[in-house]
């Protein structure tokens, strides 16, 4: 068994960033991929949507195998496909190329996150997992909060292909650095893990589970929140506001870091109250702020802030909403915890691959499809609370001296 430490966060921090990273990354270039390879949003778009299909597939995979196999074996595997196909990306000819790379390059990218989340219930257990996650998720945020940054910058001196060679050279290290430093934290390998039965075994027992099925929705829908703006935003931000790559990542970054803060509020309060009222809050906020954003896209206001102000909130409640609902789902089941977060990232990356093919398919010019897709999730977040969360606050999802969320 690993023993906690700082190293340790900071290295599953690293790893779990790079599903964030290979798509915040090459935000900036999008718009002008349109005009290089002769097509249209919806196109362009799917090397987002596409992404997310290929995460939430190998999800599937990866967490049966690393329940019957250990975590570090598949981690290493992992990393070297997301090398090889970053590499497929930066030398891709065409669009439809780069879609094909992309979701080879997803295969790998979700090694990171769904082994890192099972490797810190493995190792800081039911409790402490929420608030380890917590802190993983709001340093984590510095990637989407850098990422759009530097490739703006990237794609400004050396093209959108030197994005991918920058994510082609983080894998590379990290590759060495979990060969050399990571061990095995799977303590209770589950033999039959793998087999098809007990797999839809343990998805059905799961899905049974009215606080797990919750708390699943709540993140899916945050996170598709989250996604609609990733999709929507560099082109209604360049194209229709009229920002430039490098300012497009500043604006991005800047909006941020009210993940950040939603994180570090996660942080300092959920051993006291709980996951299942930090979720609360983070599902009231979320939907307040959505609204206020399509009400001003409706209304004709135009400007960089009517964008940016309420998405701050949006996010500050997705970093109050997620670690917590990972943390209150995968709270119950320390033997298979892989398939437990397997199973959640799996419906989260494909709810918002919908999402995003949505967002892509319905720009109009405006700001109105991204803001209300938007608004509708952070409403969707609510009502999975109060219907599924709030009913079945468990005690086993909460400290002992807390009452029902």
């Amino acid at each position: 068994m690993l023993p906690p430490s700082y190293g340790l966060a900071l290295l599953l921090t690293t790893l779990v960033a790079l599903g964030p990273l290979s798509t915040d990354l090459y935000l900036p270039a999008l718009p002008g991929l349109t005009q290089t390879f002769n097509t249209d949003v919806a196109q362009v778009q799917l090397t987002l949507s596409v992404f997310l299909i290929g995460f939430a597939v190998a999800q599937l995979i990866y967490g049966p195998l690393s329940d019957r196999y250990g975590r570090r074996s598949l981690m290493l595997f992992g990393l070297a496909l997301y090398l090889l196909a970053s590499l497929g990306c930066m030398l891709a000819p065409s669009i439809d190329a780069l879609i094909v790379a992309r979701f080879f390059q997803a295969l790998g990218a979700c090694a990171g996150p769904v082994l890192g989340r099972a490797i810190v219930r493995d190792v800081y257990g039911p409790l402490q997992a929420a608030r380890v996650l917590a802190y993983i998720s709001g340093a984590m945020a510095i990637a989407p909060m850098i990422g759009p940054f530097f490739g703006g910058w990237l794609t400004a001196w050396f093209g959108w292909r030197a994005n991918f060679a920058a994510l082609a050279l983080f894998a590379a290290v990290m590759l060495a650095v979990v060969f050399a430093m990571l061990g095995e934290s799977n303590a209770h390998r589950d033999p039959a893990a793998t087999q098809p039965r007990r797999i839809l075994k343990n998805f059905r027992a799961l899905l049974s589970a009215r606080s797990y099925l919750g708390y699943l929705l709540c993140t899916s829908f945050a996170y598709g929140a989250l996604f609609s703006f990733i999709s929507g935003s560099s082109f209604v931000l360049i194209q229709l506001y009229g920002l430039s790559p490098q300012w497009f990542g500043v604006s991005f970054g800047l909006v941020v870091t009210g993940y950040i803060c939603g994180t570090l509020i996660t942080a300092r309060f959920t051993l006291r109250l709980g996951p299942a009222r930090m979720v609360k809050m983070g599902a009231v906020l979320g939907a307040l702020a959505g609204t206020l954003m399509v009400a001003l896209a409706l209304m004709g206001v135009r400007g960089v802030w009517a964008i940016l102000l309420p998405m701050f909130g949006v996010l500050v409640a997705a970093g109050l909403i997620m670690p917590n609902a990972f943390g209150g789902a995968l709270a119950p089941y320390p033997k298979m915890a892989g398939a437990a977060s397997a199973l959640m990232g799996f419906v989260q990356m494909a709810l918002a691959a919908g999402v995003g093919i949505v967002v892509g398919h319905a720009y109009d010019g405006t700001a109105i499809p991204m803001t209300g897709a938007i608004a509708l999730c952070g409403w969707a977040v609510l009502a999975s609370y109060w219907l599924l969360v709030r009913p079945s606050s468990e005690p086993s999802l909460q400290p002992p001296s807390c009452g029902k969320g």
